[in-house]
């Protein structure tokens, strides 16, 4: 047996070489016939053929008992075809040049030499794991060897044709130690890239009724009901009241033509018409205004209106100390009181702002919006149902329309549905009721009213002298205290339907009372940020007094203060609240225009100032 190996292996090896020793030269294979000498022939088989006829694994013996030199034909390797020797029947992989040609200038890329940045031939990239060899049917542990030059791996573990690696020889092992590898670019550890912020919402005009999620009868309704008030109207007047494009309406125009709705009165400029109703048409319309008498923009869809607060939400803004100080520029607020402030504006939950009256909690609460995004698209009215929801409140909200040479509008087509808006504020004290909560429909016009939160979405919400409204805390608590936690609220229709619609605004309750007098633990739970506006130092009081005095018309005489403080506040013991040194100037002013005197200030007119403000207090 070992003969017979001994001769296969003398034969594989002469093959290799491309010789044919002939007779003589097989002492033992005696009386084989003298052969002819063989063309030259494909290469021999690799080293890791013979492992695996063999079926040896690195460190066996050899024939004899001698162990395979590491690097010597025929001795096993680990992996891969480090002989370089290619398979019979197989096309070897071409091996890009690494040295520049003849003439080429220096420290210009050659062909076969990466660009910069690029890895190497035969580099996985990184974060790529190195493929395990696969073997043919019939042939395991062969590794192709035209597979991607990144699953080839040389010695050490190294992948081939990375700079400085040398490649293995076939005829015996390298000398010398292998120098290290350089660190590739490809090869560096890849940085995780920032999150992008969200992209702009920008309500674009649609192309089809479908994508409007419009209806011809939702259409027809509100172009028949402004007929029946306006008596004529042409094709871009009706456009430009239902705020849809006039493609629209020439269709629909059209066919309530041809249903002998309307007749066409008179020519308009670019192919449009003047349209009034026929008598057929009038009695349709009186039919829809008896149901509702809404003929303004055209409803946008509740999905697209809850798509749209969820890409404008408080949570995607993340104010920072900048952003408050630009804010509050015009008040005087310490920095303890940013650093809470700001906690609590990232949360885009809810807050308290409790203290003594005077020092600001209003004023606070109505400069938070300004930390925010300056502007958010609302749409003007939700339908759902056939009921139509107005949210659009001119009372409530600050219409900012874009310019005409905006790049908004250059590059895209608004849909006119949606208003743009300043980040609303809504205020609200004690007036509010439980009816400021929920829809409130017009019997008279058959139009809901959105509630409060429903306006305030996307901005603040400020509840001002909380604890004094008509209704009592319990009741708004049982309310608001699932909406508080969910973020999402449920809306009962005129029909009996619920809706559930977003809650997603910053909600501030503004009270001069001990919030934990006020309500219970599980009410304050959801109002995580507590904050206490407290009365302001001496230097702060200092200080208010000249920001107050130039903007009042005064100049700012430091002895004059220095008398009001030391006889009005400190001999009596009275606190300083932020809002005095405001009404005190207020005061001297009034009572010098009166008086006909200089306005100045002077212990005279603060002692007439402190008596009338004082008297009671």
């Amino acid at each position: 047996m070992d003969q017979d190996l001994d001769a296969m292996l003398s034969r594989i090896n002469h093959l290799t070489a491309g010789g044919d020793p002939g007779p003589a030269n097989h002492p033992s294979e005696p009386g084989l016939p003298p052969r002819q000498p063989l063309p030259p022939g494909p290469p021999g088989p690799s080293d890791l053929e013979i492992d695996a006829v063999h079926q040896r694994t690195p460190g066996q013996p050899g024939p004899g008992g001698q162990p395979f030199p590491p690097g010597m034909p025929g001795a096993p390797m680990a992996s891969g075809n480090p002989g370089g020797q290619p398979v019979p029947g197989m096309t070897p992989p071409p091996r890009a040049p690494m040295m520049p040609p003849p003439g080429a200038p220096m420290g210009q890329p050659f062909a076969g030499q990466p660009l910069p940045g690029q890895p190497f031939p035969g580099q996985p990239l990184p974060g790529q794991p190195i493929a395990p060899p696969q073997g043919q049917p019939g042939q395991p542990g062969i590794m192709r060897v035209n597979q991607p030059p990144a699953q080839q791996r040389g010695p050490g573990g190294m992948p081939l044709g990375v700079p400085g690696v040398p490649m293995p020889h076939a005829g015996g092992p390298p000398t010398g130690p292998l120098p290290a590898a350089p660190m590739s670019p490809a090869m560096a550890p890849p940085v995780t890239p920032k999150p992008a912020p969200p992209p702009e919402f920008l309500p674009k005009e649609p192309a089809s009724l479908e994508e409007a999620r419009l209806n011809d009868s939702q259409l027809e309704e509100l172009v028949l009901k402004y007929l029946l008030v306006s008596g004529e109207a042409s094709g871009s007047g009706i456009s430009d009241q239902v705020k849809v494009p006039f493609s629209f309406i020439q269709d629909l125009l059209a066919r309530l033509k041809y249903d002998q709705m309307i007749y066409f009165r008179d020519t308009a400029q670019m192919g449009d018409y003047v349209c009034s109703l026929t008598e057929k048409g009038r009695d349709r319309a009186r039919g829809y205004a008896n149901d509702c008498t809404y003929f303004g923009a055209a409803p946008v869809s509740l999905s697209d209106y809850c798509d749209s607060v969820k890409a404008q939400s408080l949570n995607h803004q993340n104010p920072t100390e900048s952003d408050l100080k630009n804010a509050f520029s015009d008040l005087l607020v310490n920095p303890k009181m940013f650093l809470r402030l700001g906690s609590a504006m990232n949360s885009g939950r809810g807050m308290f702002l409790f203290g003594f009256p005077g020092n600001g909690k209003t004023s606070i609460a109505e400069r938070v919006t300004r930390a925010f995004g300056e502007h958010i698209w609302i749409p003007r009215s939700i339908g759902v149902d056939g009921e139509i929801i107005r949210v659009f409140d001119p009372s409530q909200h600050t219409e900012a329309p874009l310019e005409d040479d905006d790049t908004i509008v250059s590059n895209h087509r608004v849909d006119k549905r949606w208003v743009r808006i300043e980040r609303p504020t809504l205020i609200v004290g004690g007036e509010l009721t439980m009816d400021n909560l929920e829809l409130c429909i017009n019997r008279d016009t058959g139009i809901n009213e959105a509630p409060i939160q429903l306006k305030s979405n996307c901005g603040t919400l400020v509840i001002d002298d909380f604890g004094r409204q008509r209704m009592t805390t319990d009741e708004l608590l049982n309310r608001w205290i699932v909406p508080l936690e969910k973020r999402y609220d449920f809306l009962n229709l005129p029909s009996g339907k619920k809706i559930q619609v977003p809650f997603d605004q910053l909600v501030v309750f503004s009270t001069n009372l001990e919030p934990k007098d006020l309500v219970d633990d599980a009410f304050l739970r959801r109002i995580p940020y507590k904050i206490e506006v407290e009365n302001p130092t001496e230097a702060e009081f200092r200080e208010l007094f000249k920001i107050m005095c130039p903007l009042m018309g005064f100049d700012h005489e430091q002895k004059a203060i220095d008398y009001l403080i030391a006889e009005h506040y400190k001999k009596v013991d009275r606190p300083f609240r932020c809002c005095q040194p405001r009404d005190l100037l207020l005061q001297v002013k009034n009572y010098c225009k009166y008086t006909q005197k200089p306005q100045v200030l002077s212990n005279e007119n603060f002692d007439f100032a402190a008596g009338n403000y004082f008297s009671v207090m």
